[in-house]
């Protein structure tokens, strides 16, 4: 009999629609992953969003800043990047002679999408005293024309020491933009791009969850809208978001951000209540391309080191640039 619990409990999700994959399945896969991974010298990335059962034999699972400062350092000889395109560009960019597999190359962003690098090249000739500042969530393109890459984890510092001579272009999300605004003073042009799934919240679905869970404070990325920053109780990128779970008092916890960082934080809070924010009209609190990645899929591109990631040597030498200086700025005390 095929045993059908789930691998890791996952906290009760009345939107939730995913089936477990069956324990058999699950140990079988894992050994496999494993035993490639060994054989390859491979290292295995994971985004907090990405699904429980590849949190769970990932290397490393963390936010964009901590996964850009483990593919600059990885030593080994493939990087299984279990995220989507861009962030798998990032780690191409940080090890031009590795091999980078992502487990579904089809994994875009709404982020990434809203910025075409020509179109920013094009805006950006209308302002050559520009000083553009490009969120992590963008083309190896984009970042080949920034002079600078954030995350949400690191944005106002980087922001902060941006040239006080320089008219700061934010690309593309205008919501992490704006908060960025507010906590550094500094103006900025905003380019009008945000997360399909983070701006899916509401005033309205924030302020009936806060009144169904009064004690439970509400913990939001920044890419969310502003009208539900204002409703938060702290506001900050997913890997902060452990930390201040972690030292709270607080047994329960409404999240706003997408649903996969739940798992990450019921495994480093144990005893404590994750409630996923709700949305007004349907179940957007998953990332559709973030959950296109499966543990059959990272089997298989180990299994046959494709897909892999290619860039031009041009792009590979320009977009290396911001992304050193980010990670250079980040590590200053």
């Amino acid at each position: 009999m095929i045993d059908t619990t789930e691998v890791q409990p996952r906290v009760a999700d009345p939107y939730a629609v995913r089936q477990p994959m069956p324990r058999a399945r699950y140990d079988a896969l894992s050994r496999d992953i494993l035993a490639l991974k060994k054989k390859l010298n491979a290292v295995i990335l994971a985004h907090n969003y990405q699904v429980a059962e590849i949190q769970d034999i990932a290397d490393y699972v963390g936010d964009s800043l901590g996964l850009a400062q483990q593919a600059a350092k990885t030593p080994a000889d493939v990087i299984v990047f279990c995220g989507v395109h861009f962030m798998a560009e990032t780690a191409k960019i940080l090890n031009p002679n590795k091999v980078v597999v992502l487990p579904d190359v089809d994994a875009g962003c709404s982020l990434e999408s809203s910025c075409p690098a020509p179109k920013l090249a094009e805006l950006q000739r209308t302002n050559p005293n520009f000083y553009t500042i490009a969120y992590i969530n963008c083309s190896a393109a984009v970042k080949a024309l920034s002079d600078v890459i954030v995350t949400s984890g690191n944005a106002v510092k980087i922001v902060n020491a941006a040239p006080k001579d320089r008219d700061l272009l934010f690309v593309p999300d205008e919501n992490l933009g704006s908060w960025v605004m507010e906590k550094t003073g500094r103006p900025m042009t905003l380019w009008k791009g945000n997360c399909y799934v983070h701006v899916e919240w509401t005033h309205a679905s924030i302020t009936r969850i806060r009144r169904e869970f009064p004690d439970a404070p509400l913990v939001a990325h920044p890419e969310c809208t502003k009208a539900v920053r204002l409703l938060a109780d702290e506001v900050c990128s997913t890997e902060r978001m452990v930390g201040y779970c972690r030292q709270s008092p607080a047994q329960e916890f409404i999240i706003a951000t997408e649903a996969g960082m739940l798992h990450r934080l019921e495994r480093e809070c144990p005893g404590k209540k994750f409630i996923p924010a709700p949305t007004d009209n349907c179940r957007c609190n998953e990332c559709k391309f973030m959950k296109m990645n499966t543990l059959e899929k990272v089997h298989d591109c180990m299994a046959k080191l494709a897909p892999q990631l290619h860039l031009s040597a041009d792009i590979l030498a320009r977009a290396k640039l911001p992304i050193e200086r980010m990670l250079e700025i980040s590590a200053r005390p």
